[in-house]
């Protein structure tokens, strides 16, 4: 997956300049950075709503179109897939590969029966907060 990221990546460079009238890509350049943003989070949207109704096929199309505006957006900051996927090498490091609590928290014997203490979602307490005004 990473080289089909990567080709994307270089196809979406190679049509950043091209005209706006007939590349969606060079669109969402011309469009800045918070067109763009605002693209990602649609298509994110998107796939949520398709997983919760349960369509697998929309999942992946819907999928396939975060991929592309996030690679879009990636290349408008200036970040590479590589430096994604070196990002991620470093977590599967430290983390290991589908957890987010450090390794050294851990106690391998006592894996099984270990519940981390969850981290606040400071914007939903915010949220709550407000709403008991």
């Amino acid at each position: 997956m990473a080289d089909s990221v990567e080709r994307l990546y270089q196809a979406v460079l190679a049509a950043r300049d091209l005209d706006p009238a007939t590349s969606r890509t060079a669109r969402l350049f011309r469009g800045g950075s918070g067109k763009m943003a605002k693209k990602l989070a649609e298509e994110a949207i998107e796939v949520v709503i398709d997983a919760v109704n349960g369509d697998r096929d929309a999942v992946v199309r819907e999928s396939a179109d975060l991929i592309y505006n996030l690679t879009v957006l990636w290349a408008s900051a200036g970040v590479r897939p590589d430096d994604v996927w070196a990002e991620m090498s470093r977590r599967e490091t430290l983390f290991g590969i589908a957890e987010k609590v450090p390794k050294s928290a851990l106690k391998i014997a006592d894996a099984a029966t270990l519940h981390p203490v969850r981290r606040p979602i400071t914007a939903l307490e915010t949220h709550a907060a407000r709403k008991r005004r």
